[in-house]
């Protein structure tokens, strides 16, 4: 079974080594079939340490919790607080829906909105993270709900959503789910 030894330098937070820990440990899990109550990561601190000619006796930034900061995102543009929502958001940022062109500002979603439904809200069943060299990426899924145009509600619309965060922004949404479907049923 695997034990593994991260060692750092001061000045990480707890929660920081605890995401590191738990992370490293389910990479791990992912190349070697140990179980999770086999699998050991712990952590050293170093006070110093000499690279290149040069001592460090400092870390390099915490990168926020990319999932947290999609779950604050999502919650500020259900609540339509789109000054909010757009701190998160990278320069460059663009988001794809289904059906639609890419945008790239949070009140073009809302214009393209506003012909398919009066109000609508996420249930959130499932978030999953991974990470590629320069971006975490977060998949949200769940269902839909909310109120057509014509003011009936809907419910259990299936969905998926896809974030890049690049150094604590969102670089880029892609957006998958079954409401044109069943808004043709409805209309039906």
């Amino acid at each position: 079974m695997p034990v593994i030894s991260i060692t750092l330098l001061p000045g990480y937070s707890a929660q920081a080594q605890q995401r590191m820990v738990a992370r490293v440990a389910q990479a791990a899990r992912s190349v070697i079939a140990a179980s999770s109550a086999g699998t050991t990561v712990f952590v050293h601190q170093a006070s110093t340490y000499q690279r290149d000619g040069q001592v460090f006796s400092a870390g390099g930034a915490e990168r926020p919790d990319a999932g947290v900061l999609v779950r604050e995102f999502l919650a500020l543009m259900q609540a339509r607080d789109l000054a909010g929502a757009g701190r998160f958001l990278a320069g460059g940022f663009t988001m794809h829906f289904p059906g639609a062109a890419a945008m790239h500002r949070l009140d073009e979603l809302l214009d393209w909105a506003r012909g398919r439904y009066r109000s609508i809200a996420k249930d959130y069943e499932r978030q999953d993270e991974c990470w590629s060299t320069d971006a975490a990426v977060v998949y949200c899924s769940g269902t839909l709900n909310g109120v057509w145009l014509d003011g009936s509600a809907f419910s259990g619309i299936r969905f998926i959503d896809r974030f890049e965060v690049v150094d604590g922004l969102i670089l880029r949404q892609d957006v998958w789910n079954d409401l044109a479907d069943a808004r043709a049923v409805a209309q039906a």
